[in-house]
């Protein structure tokens, strides 16, 4: 048996909307399924605007110039999150500054984030992650002592709660991606959310190569980060059915936190309270010790019989193209969560006799 890291679920309703996308000749940015798409996310959780762009660090770069960051600027960002976080601040001059995370939920550890905040710093960027949303209460409170924006990377949180409040609705601007591996997918694409009329105008604009109000005529630098009619007539469909996937991503976190109470060696996912965890993917912590061999080794070991997994994020200090930005900064946190970290195959077509497949195989390598 193989069991993929992810197999993603398109629906019937996506690809009917496809074909009718199709036959109407209107494939690119242009088409009624791109304003549905917007309309419909909108309204779904709950905020005054969505404006769709071509993937997901595309809408956290259009989001950060919204908001006027540019070179000189600091923002602050998890050390322990993908590279589009830091890369899209990077996009616009501004540094990225990087807080450790917590070992509990993987996400930016809130005490630590007002040490790294100075006169330069200008927003916040909150990455939630594998599904379990960060600590909002807490990160607003320093974003208003210290006059910041916020900017939610909600990339793997469709549909997750802070507090019964969508997470990526509750900064300033809030970023999704709909990559193939994302609970909703478009192949491609991202979405901005936000309730201020002006920055929802100026997110237009600079996803557009920054028109005016009369086409070809540009008042500014703008990007092409449009996303096409196709993507969204997807997107439609999809969106459709979020609540029946989160369905199915809480199911089989469920039935691995069954299988896998009792093995020693290995931290699985906690939710902490007043949070709705939508288990984007699921995690493993390895102890190496106690487990007795390498995460490495344990990768290895599943992928002999047919089980796919993927590492965790790296930390800066790994990235060649920050050590010299960043010096002697240590986030240890983030350096252990990094080499004993992986998650499990977590696709929304994965099934019963898959997940019984990757548990037993778990205990069988852990026995030995």
């Amino acid at each position: 048996m193989f069991v993929p890291v992810n197999e993603p679920v398109i629906s019937e309703k996506s690809k009917k909307n496809v074909m009718s996308a199709l036959n109407s000749g209107w494939i690119s940015s242009s088409g009624e399924f791109v304003g549905e798409f917007e309309d419909s996310f909108a309204k779904k959780f709950g905020v005054k605007h969505a404006i769709t762009v071509a993937n997901g660090t595309a809408a956290l770069h259009v989001s950060l110039l919204s908001l006027g960051i540019k070179t000189g600027d600091e923002v602050i960002v998890p050390a322990f999150t993908m590279a589009a976080s830091w890369m899209a601040i990077m996009y616009t001059g501004a540094k990225p500054v990087f807080v450790d995370c917590t070992i509990d939920t993987y996400n930016i550890d809130v005490n630590r984030i007002e040490e790294k905040i100075n006169k330069n710093t200008k927003a916040i960027m909150p990455v939630h992650l594998y599904g379990h949303p960060c600590n909002m209460d807490r990160i607003q409170e320093i974003a208003r002592a210290h006059n910041l924006y916020i900017v939610e990377d909600a990339a793997e949180v469709h549909g997750a709660k802070y507090k019964e409040k969508y997470a990526g609705t509750i900064g300033d601007l809030g970023c999704f991606s709909f990559y193939a591996n994302k609970i909703i997918t478009t192949g491609e694409g991202g979405m901005i959310v936000t309730d201020n009329d002006e920055l929802a105008q100026k997110c237009r604009r600079f996803k557009d190569l920054h028109h005016s109000d009369k086409r070809f005529i540009h008042d500014g630098i703008g990007y092409n980060y449009r996303m096409t009619n196709l993507q969204a007539a997807i997107g439609c469909g999809e969106l459709h059915y979020l609540d029946t996937y989160i369905d199915k991503k809480i199911w089989m976190a469920e039935k691995y936190d069954r299988a896998l109470d009792m093995v020693k060696g290995i931290k699985t996912p906690i939710t902490l309270p007043h949070v709705k965890n939508v288990y984007w993917m699921y995690t493993l912590l390895l102890d190496e010790k106690k487990i007795g061999i390498s995460r490495d080794h344990f990768r290895s070991s599943l992928k002999e019989k047919g089980i796919d997994t993927r590492d965790f994020f790296y930390p800066p200090n790994d990235q060649p193209i920050l050590q010299s930005s960043i010096g002697h900064q240590q986030f240890p946190n983030a350096k252990m969560i990094s080499r004993r970290g992986l998650y499990l195959p977590s696709g929304l077509a994965i099934t019963e006799e898959q997940i019984h497949f990757v548990t037993q195989s778990i205990k069988e390598i852990l026995s030995k």
